[in-house]
């Protein structure tokens, strides 16, 4: 039966389809973190802004009428009369129904507005709204004792104007609805009186309807240019959580597979070893003619290639063990009181041979003094050989290693070894201190290496606390200083006191 693949994106957000965009998931998230609830291709934002006007209507809502009423009391106490008080209910009834419909408008989800509808209800709210003040432009009053009423209605009208700009902004025309029946019915009243003071400001009121007019416009659209911001902005954080879901996932997918490959090269120890040392034995026995003689010296030599080849997979097992153990956190420190000191000076005894047979001169450089470390004797002698082992492969006949073994200046203790080897690149660097990574000269060097050694050093010396450090220059040497931290140090002790002594204390 063929492999059938869906067509939708998997639960694990990752199309394997589309490595490098998900157009479903990118669309789901928009759609969730999308505010707007726009339509696609309306670059008008109508919803939103009546959202806003509504939301500017609802703030706002107090304003115009304790204008209204303050221009009541006024007109009260100057002697308008009653007229002025049904104005005053007229208008400010005109003005309540239009903040009900903001409230409800502002509560009712984007989605469900209807924005034609919404925007014909708002704008006959401010019609009637501006018939009160077209009331007001009409009112009379013959016992008033204010010499220019005309010119109190003008300033009035324009601070009612300026205010309405300022709230109305969101919804283009509402300026118009509201004052243009006011500004006309003064316009009127001026022209057809023809006093000089109502005719000069029957022409500012003409003049300054269309100037709010602008000013409300540029509000406008100052308003649609932050909702297109905002949108925009939405847009590239659902890119981006689409984006951080894909690489958190196929994070955590490569982690589980590394994890997988390093329990299952883990558990191969036994499998992986046993055969291999079933080999190196037979080919050892044949090689040394332990049994009998062989007549055929071409088997002979067979038998010490195959127990080399052997010897050398052994040791890349192990170390591929070692390493998959440490990644996997299945490497468990057996951690004593050690003596970095003696440590060290076994493994330099031990490479003393190896030195040797290349002419190699191996210095040791240690303080004396150094109290103990608390940490796995078997890490911290793989650690130093390892260290040594890549010194004399990549160090040239004649050539001189440097070990040097003392204080830290934070308190801890390092190991150091320096070559004056052929040195490694600095580009190379990060290549020589990854798994298998190999520099130019170590492929191009008759050694064989399995580029193990180094990240296996850095591993152990992570699960002590500790860093590592590896310092080189082309045709000048190269320098690997392992460092463990203070916290591993242990301090000494001070003697017991003896008897004499306790009894002088008494």
């Amino acid at each position: 039966m063929p492999l059938q693949r869906s067509n939708t994106a998997d639960k694990f957000i990752v199309d394997r389809r589309k490595p490098h965009r998900n157009s479903d998931v990118a669309r789901a998230v928009r759609k969730t973190r999308d505010r707007l609830s726009q339509q696609a291709g309306n670059p008008d934002f109508d919803r939103e802004l009546l959202k806003l006007h509504a939301g500017a209507m609802t703030s706002g809502a107090v304003v115009i009428p304790l204008l209204v009423l303050a221009i009541a009391a006024a007109g009260w106490l100057a002697g308008v009369g009653n007229e002025i008080g049904l104005w005053a209910l007229f208008t400010l009834t005109c003005y309540t129904i239009v903040a009900f419909m903001a409230r409800r408008i502002e509560r009712t989800e984007a989605s469900e507005l209807n924005p034609l509808q919404t925007r014909r209800e708002f704008l006959v709210g401010h019609f009637l709204c501006g018939l009160g003040w077209g009331w007001f432009v009409v009112l009379g009053c013959g016992a008033c004792a204010v010499d220019q009423f005309p010119v109190v209605k003008a300033v009035v009208l324009l601070l009612a104007m300026a205010g309405t700009a300022l709230m109305a902004s969101s919804l283009s025309g509402a300026l118009l609805a509201t004052f243009a029946v006011p500004v006309a019915l003064y316009a009127y009243v001026g022209t057809r009186l023809w006093m000089p003071v109502e005719a000069m400001m029957a022409g500012l009121l003409v003049l300054s309807l269309p100037f709010f007019v602008y000013v409300a416009r540029q509000l406008n659209r100052a308003s649609l240019m932050l909702l297109s911001f905002r949108s925009e902005k939405d847009a590239l954080i659902a890119e981006l959580e689409t984006a951080k879901s894909m690489s958190d996932e196929a994070r955590r997918r490569a982690e589980d597979a590394n994890l997988a490959k390093s329990r299952f090269l883990a558990s191969m120890s036994h499998e992986l070893r046993t055969p291999l040392n079933a080999i190196l034995g037979f080919s050892e026995v044949m090689a040394n003619e332990v049994l009998g003689p062989m007549s055929n010296p071409t088997y002979r030599d067979y038998a010490h290639d195959v127990h080399d080849s052997g010897q050398h997979l052994l040791d890349l097992i192990n170390e591929i063990l070692d390493l998959s153990r440490i990644e996997a956190g299945r490497y468990q420190l057996n951690e004593e009181p050690v003596m970095l000191l003696n440590i060290v000076e076994d493994c330099c005894h031990m490479m003393e041979l190896k030195a040797r047979n290349k002419d190699i001169r191996v210095v040791q450089d240690f303080e004396q003094t150094l109290p103990r470390l608390f940490a796995d004797e078997r890490a911290v002698r793989q650690i130093t050989l390892n260290l040594l082992s890549n010194a004399i492969k990549f160090t040239a006949t004649g050539g001189e290693i440097r070990v040097r073994v003392g204080w830290t200046a934070g308190g801890g203790q390092y190991i150091s070894v320096k070559d004056n080897g052929p040195g490694i690149p600095e580009d190379e660097i990060p290549v020589v201190l990854s798994a298998f990574g190999q520099g130019s000269i170590a492929i191009k060097s008759a050694e064989q290496g399995t580029g193990l050694g180094l990240p296996i050093v850095q591993g152990l010396l992570a699960m002590h606390g500790g860093e590592f450090e590896l310092h080189s220059k082309l045709r000048e040497g190269t320098e690997a200083i392992a460092i463990f931290p203070l916290s591993r140090v242990m301090e000494e002790l001070p003697a017991l006191p003896t008897a004499a002594v306790a009894a002088r204390r008494r």
